[in-house]
């Protein structure tokens, strides 16, 4: 039985119904009907921390979806499990596959900022500072690049860049 038809709360049996009124009246062919009831099946086994069965759900889904787009939210739903296993090269892989399709992803940028940063902090503690530095200035240019699309978000970063002195911006909205 598929995920979908499992749930037990009254949000999720919502959004199930509404989601397959719409892939009844869409006028897609079946294959894409197809890769979004897999990649709504990984996104519910995803919030419920069944990131194998997640990470199963959007393989297919990828094998089945065509459209650049959808393509890319799959891609970054996965780069977020792997980001939480603590797979930091996996996530980091499947962010960029997602903004090869999709640049304008201010989320996987600032996803990428993160890693190196976490990277950063990694190597400062383990004493070198030269590297630590590389990381720190690589997710400089990722939170830029996500500040500049969604200018009002990421205000800790915003505030990182400041005070690091890795951005000449004051105010980047």
């Amino acid at each position: 039985m598929p995920r979908t038809q499992r749930n037990d709360n009254f949000i999720d049996k919502t959004f199930t119904v509404v989601a397959d009124i719409i892939l009844k009246i869409l006028p897609t062919n079946q294959q894409a009907k197809e890769a979004f009831a897999y990649y709504r099946d990984g996104m519910a086994a995803q919030s419920d921390g069944e990131y194998a069965e997640a990470l199963d759900n959007y393989t297919e889904a990828l094998r089945l979806e065509d459209d650049p787009n959808d393509r890319s939210y799959i891609f970054y739903n996965v780069a977020l499990i792997h980001t939480s296993n603590g797979e930091h090269d996996k996530a980091l892989e499947n962010y960029n596959n997602a903004l090869e399709l999709n640049p304008r992803m201010p989320q996987a940028l600032n996803n990428i900022a993160v890693i190196y940063h976490y990277q950063g902090e990694k190597a400062k503690e383990a004493g070198k500072l030269e590297e630590a530095e590389a990381f720190y200035d690589r997710a400089a240019d990722y939170w830029k690049q996500a500040i500049r699309l969604a200018p009002n978000n990421y205000i800790e970063a915003q505030n990182w860049l400041k005070t690091t002195g890795r951005s000449q911006m004051d105010v980047f909205f």
